[in-house]
């Protein structure tokens, strides 16, 4: 069976080697690698020939400017014998006196061209040495010269030389060509078949992510390659997926678990009354009461709407430049009567000046329900300070703004779950809400870059939310210090003193206890 599915599997590898950019991309490579190198083979081939041309012509014309003495000095006939004896000399040049007329008297050349005689100066021709070689002429470049009285003098040099290089390196460009292919082939297969595996291992995990395995993930080879960077990001992604499919269950589950009660109490409200109430006014208070309650399904629909606009980003395009000061500042004084209501003293301390970017509807419902916490779950043990600390102040680069209590607290193993939705710990069942709130405000400031931390107020919970700060407000912090140290006084004093508040104010209105 295995024989028989190998050529399947080579049948099926090929068209998706041969459809692979790693393969493409290879094999332009290759060709541009060819090119260059035929052209670099080139270049040497032709550099070679014009060095060894020039070396010809310079024996050349060493060779004219002796028989040229000689003829001088000794006239036709001592030239015809210095040329008869370099003649036989192994590896002479070409030489051949011949009469006016074309009649050979002495050299070591037996067959030109027709008319070669008749071109004075330099040329390229094909020649044969002697009668048994005719039919297979050389090339030799030669110069003719015109002697007195019409004689004819003919210098050459054979280009055998130059011919064999011409071979030896035509045949080192076709291997090396040919070698180059070859490992081209290669090396296209070899890389193409690792991309392609890979690529095909995360098709598989992509696959069975499809079909609804969710924790599948992409495998990472640990090169830091390209392949291992998408990797990474779809992993990255998968998880962010992952946590918002386990987010949308558990909204589910808690939704169908803490929204059975109200409504359950909504229905039997109702029926309730259609079945006891003997006048109008009964009715109309079993039909207030129903509307209660359903405002308060309707403020945690929107509170769950809110919290996932937050996690999708889709209102950051509401940011402004905010003067949280001010913001602080206000909504304590709009919780004052609350607190008071409570039993408890509302101190603010708050720095002038501090500026965030964000949205001013978002950050003041996160502080509320803040404080609102602070105000339901921050009653002291007996003795205790009945006190809730909001303060804000400037920190490194960002602004911390805090709501402290003296309450129980939250168990340090608690503070990272209770950020879920409808998460409500056993000591607070008994108080009024639905575990929205420490998730709205959790989104806010993810929203805003910022992030939101539970700390142990010994006793107590203090939450802190610590926003970047604009560069107005770094600046103005500083100036701030200076000016503080300036006058001898503590850096701390340069910040609003810690005060009780004490004005009147409203009961907050749209705020909801979540």
């Amino acid at each position: 069976m295995a024989a028989v599915d190998a050529p399947r599997q080579v049948q099926r590898f090929l068209p998706n080697l041969f459809r692979t950019t790693a393969f493409k991309l290879t094999a332009i490579y290759l060709v541009v690698f060819a090119l260059f190198a035929g052209l670099l083979l080139g270049y040497v081939a032709w550099n070679a020939k014009r060095l060894l041309d020039d070396q010809i012509r310079s024996t050349i014309d060493a060779e004219i400017q002796g028989l040229a003495e000689q003829q001088r000095l000794g006239g036709i006939r001592r030239l015809v014998n210095v040329i008869e004896r370099r003649s036989r000399a192994p590896g002479a040049s070409l030489y051949l006196v011949t009469t006016p007329v074309g009649e050979r008297i002495a050299g070591n050349v037996e067959a030109l061209p027709p008319g070669t005689l008749d071109r004075p100066g330099e040329t390229e021709i094909e020649y044969a040495r002697s009668s048994e070689s005719v039919d297979r002429p050389s090339r030799a470049i030669v110069r003719i010269f015109m002697l007195p009285n019409g004689f004819r003098l003919l210098v050459g040099r054979d280009l055998e030389e130059r011919e064999r290089l011409g071979i030896v390196i035509r045949r080192a460009a076709g291997w090396s060509l040919l070698l180059v292919f070859v490992l081209g082939c290669f090396a296209s297969w070899f890389v193409a078949r690792r991309v392609l595996k890979r690529i095909d291992d995360m098709t598989g995990t992509a696959q069975s992510i499809m079909a609804g395995d969710l924790k599948g993930r992409l495998a990472i080879s640990g090169t830091g390659d390209e392949l291992d960077r998408l990797a990474l990001n779809l992993n990255a992604m998968l998880e962010r997926i992952g946590e918002l499919m386990a987010g949308m269950q558990q909204v589910s589950d808690n939704v169908a678990h803490d929204l059975k009660t109200p409504l359950t109490r909504l229905r039997n409200r109702a029926e309730e009354a259609l079945r006891t109430a003997k006048s109008p006014d009964e009715l109309r208070a079993a039909l207030d009461g129903s509307i209660d309650e359903a405002d308060n399904l309707i403020r945690v629909f929107n509170a769950l709407l809110m919290i996932a606009r937050l996690e999708t980003g889709r209102i950051q395009d509401s940011m402004d430049t905010l003067d949280l000061s001010e913001i602080v500042s206000g909504m304590a004084e709009l919780y004052e009567p609350l607190a008071e209501e409570a039993g408890l003293s509302l101190v603010t301390q708050v720095e002038p000046g501090l500026r965030v970017a964000g949205n001013r509807e978002l950050i003041g419902q996160a502080l509320a329900n803040l404080i609102d916490n602070a105000l339901k779950y921050g009653q002291p043990a007996e003795g205790g300070q009945a006190v809730v600390l909001v303060s804000a102040r400037q920190g490194d680069g960002e602004v911390l703004l805090s709501v402290a209590d003296h309450g129980p607290g939250i168990p340090e193993a608690d503070r990272a779950r209770v950020l879920d939705r409808f998460v409500r710990l056993d000591a607070s069942r008994s108080k009024p809400g639905f575990g929205l709130g420490l998730s709205l405000a959790a989104g806010v400031v993810r929203l805003h870059g910022g992030q939101l931390r539970l700390e142990d107020n010994a006793p107590g919970l203090r939450v802190v939310i610590a926003l970047p700060a604009t560069q107005t407000a770094i600046l103005d912090a500083s100036a701030r210090v200076t000016a503080a140290r300036s006058m001898d006084m503590p850096v701390d004093m340069a910040a609003a003193p810690a005060r009780p508040r004490s004005t009147a104010a409203q009961n907050p209105v749209g705020l909801p206890s979540l």
